[in-house]
């Protein structure tokens, strides 16, 4: 796209931000953001000019790029001619953006509540497997991002959650992390292994009785995108059966496309009983979110009321958005793109990037979903920032990148690799080379 910088404007929406803007997850008057003027594609521009190549997708959200025209043009429609209704009528967008999820999930389920994102998705899915099992205990894994509401954030096992600790009943546990693994494993099929074990010890000392259900992440998004071994969500779906638990798969940053599959829990031969999305199934374009349900779950509220709503479940924009991203994502061989980008291009490149610079400890990923492990010893693994915390080094990193034009997602000591699922060859290859180049400004960190 063509784009005329003014940097004057950058200037006045930037005094405007700093003026009136709570930002989330800051101390105010730390920060400094980055005035956005346009996007398109992979990129986006600011005020002064400078492209960006998006290899954050945002928030890991944007998977059908930046400002696709079947999606703008579905949003302006859908608004010309039925912009708002409320959530106890039905509407034709709603309808079909059910269905086409829905059909994707697979036989096992039915139906979907909306919701207007993934902490309130989380909420309403804890909610319904309570009620279905009768049991009130949920478990969840330390290494986990669920979400910024109650018990969403309860969930959650990362620092985000310890001022925030609310909402009772909520279980943590360790699940699989080969690398770094808690269980003294050597091999993933060990890990798979030494994992369900602690996880079926957790459920018999917390009471099988007291737990209605287990929420995952299917691949591990914020916490280190950890791909779960071999076996792993298999022996999850045993232990659920066993004891009477409803799993629920938490897909809002894996699904639809990240992982080269429509939903990250489609990579292995296990299903859950629920299913939260949001940010992917329409890329962010309207706020939207929401839960799958198997038909088992769903028979539970067929004679009973679910005690949930909200004033824009449904939302015609947004549902509208969904259908639009749905149908061009399966026309244009989006999914299948992420797949061939992440086994041709960037898992061989990110590879071929470790062998050149100790610091990056690991390589781990699927689609275009993947994390770099970054360290300052290959021998003690020890991370290149803290946990709950950054270092001079990532903070080099995250402005190397930034300055030769890419825009990164960093966490703690790691680099995720997430850009958007639509991305070709040629920009992929573009980003290496620009990680290349940047992870030399920081070889002189590593300690080795």
């Amino acid at each position: 796209m063509e784009f005329t910088a003014d940097p004057a404007e950058g200037q006045r929406v930037y005094d405007l931000d700093r003026a009136h803007v709570f930002h989330s997850w800051s101390a105010q008057g730390a920060i400094k953001p980055l005035p956005v003027a346009a996007a398109e594609g992979c990129y986006f521009w600011d005020y002064d000019g400078n492209r960006y190549l998006d290899f954050s997708s945002q928030l890991v959200n944007v998977n059908i790029g930046h400002q696709h025209p079947k999606v703008v043009k579905a949003i302006q429609d859908q608004a010309a001619r039925l912009s708002t209704i409320a959530p106890q009528h039905a509407n034709d967008m709603r309808g079909e953006a059910a269905k086409r999820v829905v059909d994707r999930a697979g036989a096992r389920h039915r139906k979907v509540f909306f919701t207007n994102g993934g902490a309130d998705a989380v909420e309403n899915a804890i909610r319904m497997a309570r009620i279905h099992t009768h049991k009130h205990k949920v478990l969840s894994t330390y290494r986990s991002y669920h979400g910024n509401t109650g018990i969403a954030i309860q969930a959650t096992g990362d620092p985000r959650r310890w001022p925030n600790e609310y909402a009772a009943q909520q279980i943590h546990f360790f699940g699989p992390f080969p690398y770094r693994s808690p269980f003294w494993s050597d091999s993933p099929e060990q890990e798979a292994e030494r994992a369900l074990q602690h996880l079926e010890q957790v459920i018999q000392f917390e009471g099988p009785d007291t737990i209605g259900a287990i929420i995952l992440e299917s691949v591990v998004g914020t916490a280190g995108i950890l791909v779960p071994p071999p076996g792993y969500l298999e022996g999850l779906r045993a232990l659920c059966d066993k004891y009477g638990i409803v799993w629920i798969a938490d897909e809002v940053m894996s699904g639809f496309g990240r992982t080269g599959e429509w939903f990250a829990w489609q990579n292995w031969a296990a299903e859950p009983d629920l299913i939260v999305f949001a940010k992917g199934s329409n890329s962010g374009y309207v706020p939207v979110g929401g839960v799958v349900i198997s038909a088992d779950v769903a028979r539970t509220f067929d004679e009973r009321v679910f005690p949930g709503g909200l004033t824009y479940s449904g939302h015609p924009l947004a549902t509208a958005s969904i259908v639009a991203s749905i149908d061009a994502m399966k026309d244009e061989g989006i999914v299948d793109n992420a797949k061939a980008i992440g086994e041709n291009v960037l898992g061989p490149g990110l590879r071929a990037l470790a062998e050149k610079h100790p610091i990056i400890g690991e390589v781990r990923g699927l689609g275009v979903f993947w994390a770099l492990d970054l360290v300052k010893n290959r021998e003690t693994r020890e991370p290149l920032a803290p946990y709950g915390g950054t270092s001079d080094a990532m903070n080099a990193l995250v402005a190397a990148c930034k300055a030769r034009g890419l825009m990164p997602f960093v966490n703690f000591n790691r680099m995720h690799v997430v850009p958007p699922c639509t991305i070709t060859e040629d920009e992929a290859r573009a980003g290496l080379a620009i990680l290349e180049e940047a992870f030399g400004e920081i070889d002189s960190y590593y300690e080795g």
